[in-house]
């Protein structure tokens, strides 16, 4: 069986090269990303694959349709830069979005 797998910040460095790489081997992908910090382009070269984008902030309640085999929970502001900008969001999807995540 195909293994189904969510990856919350998948529009970010880390979680797009993760998406990837679980396409290259034969699994399927749910991304999910607010955008924040974030960006489409770094998603865009997996369209046409057995990959599906949810914009969703996931310290919010996250539905996902199916079966989800593995979820792996990239999503956070992720430089020096942004925790001074964005402090509050920065915990809360630390903190909320790994509640949120285990939920699915």
């Amino acid at each position: 069986m195909k293994q189904r797998i969510v990856i919350t910040g998948a529009a970010g460095f880390i979680g797009s090269h993760l998406a990837e790489a679980l396409l290259n081997r034969d699994c399927s992908v749910v991304g999910i990303d607010n955008l924040l910090t974030g960006d489409l382009a770094n998603i865009a070269h997996l369209a046409g694959r057995d990959f599906v984008f949810v914009k969703h902030d996931v310290t919010n309640y996250i539905y996902i349709s199916g079966p989800v085999h593995y979820v792996l929970h990239w999503a956070s502001p992720a430089s020096p830069i942004d925790y001074l900008e964005l402090p509050i969001p920065t915990l809360k999807v630390g903190a909320l979005g790994t509640h949120k995540a285990l939920g699915l």
